[in-house]
């Protein structure tokens, strides 16, 4: 047996347990310190030149794959899974400006904001952006949109492939470079933080917002499963025990597409026909990101309190809209969400690559598999619905016109 390998959350705490430990070594003289902070800096510069290829790379593809398909089905799913998502990102914004107050006080966010600064890096390296965030948000609009209304003319296959393969590249280096990178980066983060004072203030919040995240996944997901339950006329505590299996392989796994064997037998079980299950899971694996987007909602929102910034529901709303298309094209590796959520950060007054940035970041993928295991129950909560849908409205109404014809003749 080969030797099994350590995961990316056991790596990011044991990243964020050594840099405290690192920054309260007093016998250490700065400059070591600041060797983990310069490889920090780097890596930061690089994620800074990366972001707007990786909004690139996402959206355009993202957005001509929504708009592609034949069939009222795919429409259906979509709309469903796309106002899952946007009201799960609604219901956490709400949940946590209201609950996260309680615990995020201005004592709180003054001895934040107040304590030392850290250290400085030992040099820098300037890697400025080919493109600015704004730029390549309406660049992606502007040919996802137009590869889409090509290919309903029949046309633009090689331009669809061309930021396909892109996609394809931003996604290798995500998996090969930076996934494996965080936890260096955040490792030289908590030791600047740890060296400065302000590492423990931030971790008495930070198992809080991890406990509230959790919580709102599992009502999020056992609202829909009523709700999925009374339309189709099943039992919810069913499928919710149905649903367990497919639950615990997403925690394990980290991943949606992993866990798609696991999630078609749950379907099996609810009794959700074969055509459906097979075509709704899968694609509920990419497009519907309940858990995910409670989680970034919720982690933005802590942090912005904590940092006592502007939170107010009309900039947190287009944040939200914009990842519930940004991050299907999210790739299948944990960290998926964030990484494609990173890029719109701006939208909501953070630097991706700043302190708040790293904070959000290292809180969204210490609870990433809580997260994808959300959003894989919900997928099957949709198929449900969906085989209702089905055989209710289009299986039926396509069997009376084959009546109808048969008498005719």
């Amino acid at each position: 047996m080969g030797k099994k390998k350590l995961g990316l959350v056991p790596k990011l705490l044991l990243a964020i347990i050594l840099g405290i430990i690192f920054g309260q070594l007093s016998m250490l003289p700065d400059f070591v310190i600041q060797i983990a902070v310069t490889i920090s800096s780097l890596f930061s510069n690089f994620l800074s030149f990366i972001i707007p290829l990786m909004i690139i790379g996402f959206v355009v593809i993202g957005i001509a794959d929504l708009a592609q398909g034949a069939g009222k089905l795919l429409g259906v799913t979509t709309l469903i899974a796309y106002s899952s998502t946007l009201l799960g990102g609604f219901a956490a914004y709400f949940v946590a400006t209201h609950l996260f107050p309680l615990f995020i006080n201005s004592d709180l966010s003054t001895a934040i904001q107040g304590s030392a600064p850290g250290l400085e890096p030992l040099f820098t390296i300037p890697l400025e952006p080919m493109l600015d965030v704004t730029s390549a948000i309406v660049f992606s609009f502007m040919f996802g949109i137009s590869i889409s209304w090509m290919r309903s003319q029949n046309k633009g296959e090689t331009m669809y492939h061309l930021f396909g393969e892109f996609n394809l590249i931003i996604t290798k280096v995500l998996s090969t470079v930076v996934i494996p990178g965080l936890p260096f980066y955040i490792f030289g983060n908590f030791a600047n933080l740890s060296y400065a004072g302000s590492v423990f203030t931030i971790l008495s919040v930070f198992w809080k917002v991890f406990a509230s995240v959790i919580a709102m996944q599992l009502t999020a997901v056992a609202l829909f499963f009523i709700i999925a339950g009374l339309y189709a006329k099943k039992n919810p505590f069913t499928l919710m025990k149905n649903q367990v299996p497919g639950y615990v392989t997403a925690i394990g796994t980290q991943s949606s597409a992993a866990t798609i064997p696991v999630n078609l037998e749950v379907a099996k079980k609810n009794g959700v026909s074969a055509q459906i299950r097979e075509f709704v899971i899968p694609l509920g694996a990419t497009i519907h990101l309940l858990g995910s987007i409670i989680t970034i909602i919720s982690c933005v929102t802590a942090v912005l309190l904590m940092y006592d910034l502007p939170h107010q529901f009309g900039m947190i709303a287009g944040f939200v809209a914009m990842l519930g298309i940004a991050m299907v094209a999210a790739p299948g590796a944990p960290g998926g969400g964030i990484m494609s959520a990173l890029p719109f950060l701006t939208m909501v007054g953070i630097d991706p690559t700043g302190t708040i940035g790293n904070l959000l970041v290292t809180l969204y993928l210490t609870q990433d598999s809580f997260g994808t295991a959300a959003n894989i129950s919900g997928d099957n909560a949709i198929a449900v619905i969906i085989d209702k849908i089905y055989h209710k409205y289009i299986l039926q109404k396509n069997d009376s016109v084959s009546v109808s014809v048969e008498n005719e003749s």
